[in-house]
């Protein structure tokens, strides 16, 4: 169904939840009681929070959906989803993180994420096989949606690849976790042991914004757009299934030839580069107008294109 073993888990957990407080199979309580228990979370418990609450109901909604109850989902709340643009790294920004890696392993770690612009389940699961050196490209088994994918791989990362394999001599995957008596030795690393990577790092680095492992792909894609790769070739690189998704990309990524500026520096007699025709944009229309994807997705891309400009 495209969902991970992890979604499906925080479904369990949440419905068990829900199963304890009504005291019966959440399917088979009356739509008040449902209607109580979420006010009842929504105001009333313990460490409640927005993300549990939209859990619960997520969780809800697939149960329903998985006894033939999916008229019962319009009984539940709509959960508006937020429209927020990602965090991106400046390029001073990601050489400083680099250069705060704590070892060689971790360097390679953060030039995954960035250089190839994983997701971090991504990064943790690449075998030493994926990696073909003489292409230069990365074989991306399974990723998000259960699709396959080849990324390329910069010249810079292979080489401290290269030495990481011959200072650390991993088997199967290239980045593994720490062994101790729980965990068995040559097993990938973990997500935990991937956040804190990079959060260590970025504190390191004294950079104040806000990193995660996801910020790194998010500054992969920006970076790229910004040096001038079409928008539909950064949408292949990062896996996305919708072109949408990667239009985000457009309201954060400064063009050198348009970029922003602000009126004060023009009060000022700043010298500044005023916004011009976007060449770019015009190429994004063009190819949206001769591709079928885009043409039979459903989806009103091209208007969405026309707003941004």
């Amino acid at each position: 169904m495209g969902r991970s073993k992890s979604t499906f888990e925080n479904y369990a957990r949440h419905l068990a939840h829900a199963a304890v407080y009504l005291d019966c199979v959440p399917i088979l309580a009356e739509h008040t009681e449902v209607e109580k228990y979420l006010f009842h979370l929504y105001q009333n418990a313990p460490n409640a929070s927005l993300s549990y609450f939209k859990f619960t109901v997520y969780g809800l909604r697939f149960a329903y959906k998985m006894e033939g109850l999916a008229h019962r989902s319009h009984e539940l709340p709509i959960i508006k989803a937020e429209k927020k643009l990602p965090i991106v790294l400046s390029r001073n920004e990601t050489k400083r993180l680099i250069a705060s890696a704590g070892n060689l392993k971790h360097k390679v770690l953060i030039g995954l994420l960035y250089g190839c612009g994983l997701r971090s389940s991504e990064a943790r699961m690449v075998q030493l096989s994926d990696i073909d050196f003489d292409r230069k490209m990365l074989h991306v088994r399974q990723g998000k949606g259960k699709k396959d994918r080849y990324v390329p791989m910069s010249s810079v990362l292979l080489k401290w690849i290269e030495k990481y394999l011959k200072l650390y001599r991993p088997k199967i995957y290239l980045l593994n976790g720490k062994h101790n008596r729980y965990i068995k030795k040559g097993q990938a690393y973990s997500a935990k042991g991937f956040s804190w990577v990079v959060l260590q790092t970025a504190r390191k680095a004294k950079i104040k914004k806000p990193v995660s492992a996801h910020t790194l792909r998010h500054t992969f894609a920006t970076h790229l757009l910004e040096d001038g790769l079409d928008i539909v070739s950064i949408k292949d690189l990062l896996g996305h299934a919708r072109i949408e998704t990667t239009l985000v990309y457009l309201h954060v990524a400064q063009y050198e030839r348009h970029k922003p500026y602000s009126p004060l520096d023009v009060l000022y007699q700043e010298s500044v580069q005023k916004p011009t025709h976007s060449d770019d944009l015009c190429a994004l229309l063009n190819h949206i107008n001769h591709c079928d994807y885009c043409q039979n997705s459903g989806l009103s891309v091209r208007h969405r294109a026309l707003e941004m400009a």
